[in-house]
């Protein structure tokens, strides 16, 4: 039986976790706009219960693709291929650009995206 103690966090991160790795603030600016795009793909997917077989043809894309796609492989998915595959979906996608002072005072971020 495991502790309590053990399932614990060794290092809890306060503010932006992209920031806190290390990644330049456009690159951390462009991870935050895919995590919301992939977020918000998989949450349409989950809801119409879409198997992998049908968002290869739906996504006209090929199955590694889709498999790497579904469980959350992105690194080298372009934040275009993204919204491509959003718009497939008949998901609706903006995105809104702020001054950095003005997004941070509000929600302690740069970038605001929705999908």
């Amino acid at each position: 039986m495991t502790n309590a103690v053990e399932n614990r966090p060794s290092h809890v991160v306060k503010g932006d976790i992209f920031d806190a790795l290390g990644f330049s603030p456009s690159e951390s600016s462009a991870l935050k706009v895919k995590a919301e795009i992939l977020s918000a793909i998989l949450r349409h997917v989950r809801e119409r219960g879409y198997t992998q077989t049908q968002l290869v043809a739906l996504l006209d894309e090929y199955q590694p693709s889709v498999s790497n796609l579904l469980k959350g492989r992105i690194a080298q998915v372009s934040i275009e291929k993204l919204l491509r595959y959003a718009d497939r979906l008949g998901l609706e996608t903006s995105v809104s650009i702020r001054y950095a002072e003005e997004a941070r005072e509000r929600d302690g971020s740069g970038v605001v995206a929705a999908v």
